[in-house]
């Protein structure tokens, strides 16, 4: 078993949010343009970065993408001014405020934020360009005054969601980790409105929301689906809770059992190995995934770092990593390497954003968000 990184070569580039010098630092009591506190889901485009700033319950946005360490964002969506902190902008309501932000995305020019605890998408037709912009409507709930799980329904369905912490935006479809309710779903198109979903993944029917469908871990079920990537050719769903990611070949039209699982040595295991040497192969708590270039990265939360699968992928279990950021081998685990804070370390790192060369790594631990750089790039 490899204990080395290999071919990427990713490097620390530029820092957003916390300095920690020697040590973990704490956020200030009010937050700033340039203050993260826990944040959890990022967007990274060439364009622009997006933050989920989840602790301040708030999107940051900075148009363009950054160069320099603590680096002030250009816009604030969710409060109503960058000194503001507090779920549902901090009693002006759940219109203008979020709850727990932890997953965003741009697709087709609208932005997308997964407001976790508010049971909803959020979403804005044009990435907004001045502060406190309210969205113009929102998936999930019939209105922006609504904030209930599942709609307030005793069951699930179609158009309800509980937690969903997750969302991507590949081939033409809409897909949510709805995490509360242990499943995926799916719609064909970029809803214009509120609407239900096609498609959902892990469950039986719209309406089923027990974990791993009530039975022991399978390959069509889920603990806690959190994140989402893929291709046409290839979707992927981090199981966090399960501590592995499945794959699905193709363009899921119905719920189907997954052809690939990693980080576990089979389907029906979901087995975590705490605090022990890892391997190219284990996961534990997977909160984020990001695809890039044939390449599949996933936050090894846990593990403190991220790992790096080449596509495509051979077989269905037991495929190893080809390498790692944040630890120094594939069998390092530790916060921070068990030390202080540095630029190439991670503690408990929750979303990543691939864009070609680039990555972004929203190191929730550490209040910070990292930029990182392929060498050579």
């Amino acid at each position: 078993m490899t204990t080395t990184t290999v071919a990427l070569e990713w490097r620390p580039a530029c820092r957003l949010g916390a300095a920690s010098p020697g040590g973990l630092a704490l956020p200030a009591a009010q937050p700033t343009r340039s203050q993260l506190y826990a944040p959890r889901g990022v967007w990274l485009d060439g364009k622009r970065l997006v933050v989920c700033d989840s602790g301040n319950h708030r999107i940051l946005i900075w148009h363009g993408v950054p160069a320099e360490d603590g680096a002030a964002a250009d816009v604030v969506l969710g409060q109503a001014t960058f000194e503001d902190e507090g779920p549902a902008a901090h009693g002006r309501g759940p219109e203008n405020g979020l709850h727990l932000p932890t997953g965003v995305i741009v697709a087709e020019g609208k932005l997308l934020v997964a407001d976790a605890w508010h049971h909803r998408i959020l979403v804005w037709n044009t990435v907004p360009r001045t502060s406190d912009t309210p969205p113009d409507f929102c998936i999930g709930q019939p209105s922006l005054k609504d904030v209930e799980r599942n709609r307030g329904r005793d069951s699930a369905a179609a158009d309800t969601l509980y937690w969903p912490y997750g969302l991507a935006w590949i081939g033409g479809r809409l897909h949510v980790a709805d995490t509360g309710n242990r499943r995926v779903l799916i719609w064909n198109g970029l809803p214009d409105r509120d609407a239900p979903a096609t498609v959902v993944l892990g469950q039986g029917s719209m309406h089923e929301v027990d974990e791993n469908r009530g039975g022991p871990v399978g390959p069509s079920s889920f603990r806690w689906p959190h994140a989402i990537a893929g291709t046409d050719e290839m979707l992927f769903v981090a199981d966090a809770g399960n501590h592995r990611v499945l794959g699905w070949s193709g363009r899921p039209a119905v719920d189907r059992a997954a052809d690939v699982v990693l980080g576990q040595k089979e389907f029906c295991s979901a087995w975590e190995l705490p605090h022990q040497k890892q391997g190219p192969a284990r996961l534990r708590f997977p909160y984020g995934l990001s695809l890039a270039d044939d390449s599949l990265a996933v936050a090894d939360t846990a593990n403190n770092r991220v790992l790096f699968w080449q596509l495509p992928i051979e077989g269905s279990s037991a495929s190893d990593a080809a390498d790692v950021v944040g630890q120094p081998d594939f069998n390092a685990c530790g916060e921070n390497h068990w030390k202080a804070v540095a630029p190439e370390t991670l503690c408990w790192p929750y979303g990543i954003c691939l864009d070609g060369g680039s990555m972004a790594v929203a190191d929730s631990g550490n209040n910070r968000v990292m930029l990182w750089q392929r060498g050579g790039e």
